[in-house]
């Protein structure tokens, strides 16, 4: 199918969504669709919206995966599922003290969002309550915001996080409502939507974003993009598949350093007030283009991922560094 390209003022564009203008998909599908020779442009028409909102500040978050692997669900992407034979590290949750300790090495890497994550379908009652324990201890002593990815919740679980002081829940859409069949089966895009309002619901900021590479199409990269606007998602982590040897997607490579990039700026176009997260899979994806994607991007993942490394927090900074940006320690 022949691509249809409009001729756009990409610095025209920027400043009518600035005025409260919104994007439409025809305009987001022709970001992904210039040429190399005009991607500059478009990067620095996305600069224009990030620095209206968010000047030159950089969001800095860390993971800590309280519980690896044992997951029964068959996420085609993910080396955690049951369907993976990756080799990574499988062990239940860890304790308390480690979920604290963990706390303070966020500190460390000066990141301003503390992100729990665990492996599963749903927490149970009792690994709701451990959580909510960690959360407390770590609420008390620190200024950190804090972000759980726990799976799944009902309203009880999310009202238990939100008193227990949760700024904000992780639960991704990963991929369009039309491709998601063929990346997972043991749940529905609609079951990943109800999880993200049910957040909302509860008071928390909820936090969705998205896999790039896993086979949707320009326009259903588009899609999610909007999807994650009418959600009025405040975090939107992007993630670019990396595709873990033993897992269904392994040896799958769609993406390339400037396509990733013309993903970012679309999303900061579509979504322009959303912290837009540059997540898993940059180091690989972007390589020696990482730092550009900050142009548009006002957020990252310091350290490693969940079964995945990253950079070392000195290169990060770094680049944000030498970019001549800075970093927000105190970040949401």
């Amino acid at each position: 199918m022949e691509k249809q390209i409009l001729v756009i003022d990409w610095n025209q564009l920027a400043k009518e969504i600035i005025e409260g203008r919104p994007i439409t998909k025809e305009e987001a599908l022709s970001i992904l669709h210039t040429s190399d020779d005009e991607l500059l442009e478009v990067l620095q028409a996305a600069f224009v919206i990030r620095r209206t909102y968010f000047g030159k500040k950089v969001k800095l978050n860390m993971i800590i995966n309280t519980k690896s692997g044992l997951c029964p669900e068959d996420c085609g992407y993910c080396s955690q599922s049951i369907v993976s034979e990756a080799s990574i590290d499988k062990y239940a949750w860890l304790t308390k003290e480690k979920i604290v300790e963990g706390a303070q090495e966020a500190l460390k890497r000066k990141a301003g969002t503390y992100c729990i994550v665990a492996s599963g379908r749903r927490p149970s009652d009792k690994e709701i309550d451990h959580v909510i324990s960690a959360v407390k201890e770590i609420r008390a002593t620190t200024e950190l915001k804090i972000c759980c990815c726990l799976g799944f919740l009902n309203p009880d679980h999310a009202s238990k996080l939100a008193e227990a002081g949760v700024h904000r829940y992780n639960h991704n859409l990963n991929t369009s409502k039309g491709n998601y069949e063929n990346i997972t089966t043991t749940h529905t895009y609609e079951d990943r939507v109800d999880t993200v309002q049910q957040a909302k619901e509860a008071g928390i900021s909820p936090c969705s974003g998205v896999i790039f590479g896993m086979g949707e199409s320009d326009r259903e990269a588009v899609d999610m993009a909007f999807s994650l606007r009418e959600l009025d998602a405040d975090s939107i982590p992007c993630n670019f598949l990396n595709a873990i040897p033993g897992t269904p997607l392994q040896g799958r490579k769609e993406l390339n350093p400037r396509h990733c990039l013309r993903l970012l700026a679309m999303m900061r176009f579509v979504n322009p007030r959303k912290e837009i997260r540059i997540s898993g899979g940059r180091e690989v994806n972007l390589r020696s283009l990482q730092v550009m994607g900050l142009y548009a991007a006002n957020s990252i993942f310091v350290g490693d991922y969940l079964t995945t490394e990253g950079l070392e927090p000195t290169e990060d900074w770094g680049m944000i560094e030498d970019l001549g940006f800075e970093i927000e320690t105190k970040a949401l």
